[in-house]
């Protein structure tokens, strides 16, 4: 609500500015009255002079409402032509017409919105012996009849009858409730392609992406060895001290990087990793200067070189924010995090998934999942790929031979790279990480058991296993990981690169020895998502248990995905928010044109589902589409405003300024009064993406705008404190395709 009227620009006097002002607006009058030791049915009453009911009739003086167990409250409007309001306290039963007891002292006096007085308390005088006392709380703000008019019409519309009441929460054979998808107004282009708008440049979905390239980057190597290039291994990267042999232990003054002669370097040499979306990028120059750039992340050094020499300085300032072992979270995540802090044990405070599985078994892409969900419900989760390790100290052109069981420097090697990984990921863990998710082959117990000796005492590790017997799968997988591995990103010969990992693949087999020990989780044929089996060992507690359900839902299965806000509301077109309205006619349009591009997207996809929210908006704006069943879902439902709801962000400021504040300073962990938070959104939505995760036919999702927003940063693998702040525009489908090669993004806007 406002704070008054508008004043006339012309007039020339204060006088008379000041009397159109009080002439324009009315007094909000809020009385509020509390005490911890109520008496019986004895319930606080006001009554007065006019305009209050009764005028100093008790019989009819005006019951205050409860709002907590020692709270009263009453708000009431004061016309303009009685500014002068007199009124008193009393206490009688709320339906009955005996004696009532009267506040103690003379009447109280609002005059011009002014309390006359400075009276805190109402006495009442029970008995002679018995005397009770109230706090008073009493407030007054002078508002526009025009903001008066707009709340009472939000509030008469939150009592007006649905228009979709009536409509089953499931409708199997949903026909169209609109005969009008053919006009031409609701009309789209037959190729869909005319539609599409570029995705967010901060998208991490808008591409196909190794998922190896997403995992953390070696902090060990970074900071500790000298990097260069092997004449005689191309561009395969080598770690040497003080140009001599493979080293494991830092140099402590420092690194050197020798930067090869860019005229020398292949096509492929001139482009680092990028951090942020997993690809790869040109160098860079800083400073005027040519030379490398490699930004590695989180708690890793930043090498810029220098203009005089070909070393870079290094930084070895770590990220300053303080790290905390509880989860960014609310309800179960939160309570169990702080049952596990109280009453587990040291080590089980951090938690190692360690991955086991031959190659071409969907463990990267496991891993990727897993991350990505434990990321969104708020534990600060990180992949580390030994493979990643590998290539940044071993090069990437190695061949079968590497791989040989019978090769013991090979052998060794691969053990040093998985030592410095797990290192790098205990140390992480000592610094306030939660889940580290460590992705390797480790097909050998003895390898296994060097990982339980090192994590002994400091985090507790389950293993997962991926077991795949399906030939075509693995044939499948095989050839996509020759395709996008960057082992084999300089073999100009596929087929050379094809009979490579099938020899290593051949090597590995030799010497596989499934998990028997300690705690773990096998998933046995589980890729397709139909058949297959999940075994468990020794695994307890809440967050291991979440990680089995969320493994038992997932797979492979290509589907699409379709993410859009309901058609503009009417609440949309006034700025409010929450409420239940209906919507506009631009909002009937974009059903109508919805309901032609899922016929035209999904005219092969017969099995698809349209899911939306139990509020008319969304039920409206999936109308028009037939042929598809419908879900309505109260976990899609728009946050919860509480006390807000109905109002604009505007009247927010100004009638709750320190609300308005508090939210604009962390939105994420921000609740409403009685409503929710962007954390209580994603609590409720987790059953939404287990369903989602688990569906192998395409979904279309009609929800609003937090509720939007939450899910995509769990496909988009975005980080909880941008989630408030992702833009989520009204008539635009964000189509999600989720499959082996990981998660793209594609966006359609129709209006």
């Amino acid at each position: 609500m406002g704070t008054g009227a508008s004043k006339n620009p012309d007039s020339s006097s204060h006088g008379s500015e000041e009397r159109e002002d009080q002439a324009g607006g009315q007094l909000y009058v809020s009385l509020r009255m509390e005490n911890y030791k109520p008496k019986g049915e004895l319930i606080p009453h006001v009554y007065g002079s006019a305009p209050l009911v009764g005028s100093w009739d008790s019989s009819r003086a005006l019951s205050m409402e409860r709002e907590s167990t020692s709270m009263w409250e009453l708000s009431f409007v004061v016309p303009p032509n009685h500014e002068t309001l007199d009124f008193k306290f009393l206490l009688k039963p709320k339906y009955s017409n005996s004696a009532c007891v009267v506040e103690e002292g003379s009447n109280r006096q609002l005059s011009g919105g002014t309390l006359r007085g400075d009276r805190r308390s109402a006495m009442f005088k029970l008995n002679a012996d018995d005397i009770l006392e109230y706090r008073v709380f009493i407030k007054a703000d002078r508002v526009s009849p025009f903001d008066l008019a707009a709340s009472w019409r939000a509030y008469q519309e939150n009592f007006q009858p649905s228009t979709v009441r009536g409509i089953p929460d499931v409708s199997i054979n949903s026909a169209s409730e609109s005969n009008n998808e053919t006009e031409p107004s609701a009309s789209l282009e037959l190729d869909l392609e005319h539609y599409v708008v570029p995705a967010p440049t901060t998208s991490a979905t808008s591409g196909l992406v190794y998922a190896a390239n997403l995992t953390e980057t070696p902090r060990s190597l970074n900071r500790t060895a000298v990097f260069s290039r092997s004449e005689s291994s191309g561009s395969a990267l080598h770690v040497h001290k003080d140009g001599g042999f493979p080293v494991d232990r830092p140099d402590p003054m420092g690194m050197e990087v020798i930067v090869p002669d860019p005229t020398k370097l292949s096509s492929g040499s001139g482009i680092v990793e990028s951090k942020s979306v997993g690809t790869f990028s040109h160098m860079q120059k800083q400073e005027g200067h040519r030379g490398l750039f490699v930004d590695r992340g989180v708690g890793s050094p930043r090498l810029v070189k220098s203009a005089s020499a070909s070393t870079f300085p290094i930084d070895l300032k770590i990220d300053s924010e303080p790290k905390n072992s509880m989860p960014a979270a609310a309800g179960a995540v939160a309570a169990a995090a702080v049952a596990d802090q109280m009453l587990g044990p040291k080590e089980d405070r951090h938690l190692a998934i360690v991955l086991v599985g031959l190659p071409a078994r969907g463990k990267t892409f496991t891993a990727a999942k897993l991350t990505r969900y434990l990321r969104w419900l708020g534990h600060d989760t990180k992949h580390f790929n030994v493979g990643k390790y590998r290539r940044l100290k071993h090069g990437v052109n190695q061949t079968a031979d590497f791989f040989r069981g019978d090769n013991p420097e090979g052998i060794e090697a691969r053990n040093e790279v998985a030592a410095l990984a797990m290192e790098d990921m205990i140390s992480w863990m000592q610094e306030g990480g939660q889940v580290g998710i460590f992705d390797a082959t480790n097909s050998t117990r003895k390898r296994r058991n060097m990982l339980m000796r090192m994590a002994e005492g400091k985090c507790k590790i389950i293993f997962l296993e991926t077991l795949c017997n399906d030939r075509k799968i693995i044939e499948r997988n095989i050839r996509l990981k020759v395709q996008q591995s960057p082992d084999y990103a300089e073999e100009p010969d596929y087929e050379a690169g094809y009979h490579d990992f099938k020899v290593r693949l051949e090597n590995y087999e030799k010497v596989y020895e499934p998990v028997e020990e300690g705690s773990y989780i096998k998933m046995i044929d589980m890729i397709t998502g139909s058949g297959g089996q999940i075994q468990v060992n020794n695994i307890s507690g809440y967050l291991p248990g979440r990680i089995v359900f969320f493994l038992v839902n997932t797979h492979l299965t290509p589907r699409p995905i379709l993410l859009t806000r309901h058609g503009e509301s009417r609440a949309n077109v006034r700025g409010r928010i929450g409420g239940d309205s209906v919507i506009s006619d631009n909002g009937e349009l974009y059903a109508r044109k919805l309901a032609n591009f899922v016929e035209k997207r999904l005219k092969n996809e017969r099995a698809a589902s349209i899911w939306t929210s139990t509020l008319q908006r969304t039920i409206l704006t999936a109308g028009p589409i037939g042929g598809f069943p419908k879900i309505q879902w109260r976990a899609l439902d728009e946050i919860n405003a509480g006390v807000c709801d109905g109002m604009t962000y505007e009247e927010i400021k100004k009638n709750m300024p320190d609300e308005y504040e508090s939210r604009k300073k962390d939105k994420l962990r921000y609740r409403y009064p009685r409503g929710e938070s962007y954390l209580d959104v994603i609590q409720r939505l987790e059953p939404v993406i287990i369903e989602l995760e688990r569906q192998r036919a395409p979904v279309v999702v009609i929800s609003h705008q937090a509720v939007l927003r939450a899910l995509y940063a769990y496909f988009a693998d975005r980080p909880l404190k941008e989630i408030p702040h992702i833009e989520m525009p009204l008539h635009t489908i964000i189509e999600i395709q989720m499959g082996v090669t990981g998660v793209q993004e594609k966006r359609y806007k129709l209006m």
